[in-house]
Order: structure tokens, then sequence, then C-alpha cells
């Protein structure tokens, strides 16, 4: 049986006892190792995220300031995008920012912290603007990986995306760090 299944078929407020047995093992066995809903997700999600946080590490000695910024928020939102195969995830990983007991906070703390150095190397290289944070950051990637999946939006995703990033990068040479224009513009 695929990971997730239950959580892709029924969204994030499945039964835990369903995805037990779906998992072919006893509750109890499941709430051993996976004591809160959030708990679940956060493995499933923690390879991807961590994943994201390398990148970010790697652009920041590979990339310019602003396509290093760019790289990282398209595959960050691609990502979180990918995420959303479990029906409103987008929502948690929003709130666990801010919510400290949740299990998903810790990997939300690090994948934002990563974005909030990229955007605070391109700030100070005169290349992002200077009145967003991490946080602001953070939350653009949520907001733009929900238009993703949006099926009356989704076409119009690329193109906001690149709205947004255009928003935030301020050097005349960055619009091709952005990306690809995407088709059907």
């Amino acid at each position: 049986m695929e990971r997730g299944t239950a959580i892709t078929e029924q969204g994030v407020e499945v039964s835990l006892r369903d995805i037990a047995r779906r998992a072919d093992v006893g509750l109890a066995t499941l709430l051993r190792h996976f004591p809160t809903r959030e708990a679940l997700l956060d493995a499933l999600l923690r390879t991807s995220f961590d994943e994201l946080t390398a990148h970010a590490a790697a652009l920041e000695t590979s990339s310019s300031p602003e396509d290093a910024l760019a790289s990282w928020l398209r595959n960050c939102v691609a990502c979180v995008v990918w995420t959303t195969e479990y029906r409103s995830v987008t929502v948690l990983i929003a709130a666990a920012i801010e919510d400290t007991q949740s299990a998903l906070h810790a990997s939300c703390v690090t994948l934002s912290a990563a974005g909030a150095r990229l955007l605070a190397r391109a700030q100070a290289n005169g290349t992002a603007r200077t009145d967003i944070d991490g946080t602001d950051l953070f939350a653009l990637v949520a907001a733009l990986a929900w238009l993703g999946y949006q099926p009356s939006l989704a076409p119009r995703a690329d193109r906001l995306f690149d709205v947004v990033a255009s928003a935030i990068l301020t050097s005349a040479g960055s619009s091709d760090a952005v990306g690809e224009p995407s088709s059907g513009r």
C-alpha cells in the first residue's frame, strides 16, 4: 500500500483508525509511532522539507542572491503543491509555523528559516524588497501552493507565481530568475 493513500483520498481529517486499517496495523501501533495526526503528516513531509532546506543551503553558495531566492521559492511552492495530494495540509503547514505544540512546527520553522536566509541575502544585495521577512515569505509559499490545487485557478498558478516573485525581487535583471514563462498567457 502506498504511503498517505487514506489522507490523499479523504484529506487530513481522515480518521486515524482508517489510516491504521489501511496500513494493516492496529490503532495502538499507529498511535505509538505517530501520537498525533500532525506527527504522521510530519513523517510524510519531512524528507521533502529536508531536501528543500538542503537545496537552500546549496543555493546560498552557488547562485546569485536573486537567482537563489527565486529558485528556492519556485521549488518550495512546487513541493507544497505536491503535498496538497494530502488534501487540506496547506492549512496545517501555515498554522504550524506559529503553533509550537504542532508536530509540524520544527519542520516548518526549519524550512521557513532556510527561505528567510535566502531572502535576507537578497535584501542585503539590494535585489529583494526589505519590507517582508521570512514569515511573510512562508505565508506566500502557502498562498501560492493553495492556488496550484484550486481547479479554477491552477492554470494561472505559474503566471501568478511570476507576479509575486517579481514583486519580491527588485532588480531589473531578476526577471530571468523568476522562471520560464508559463504557457497559455
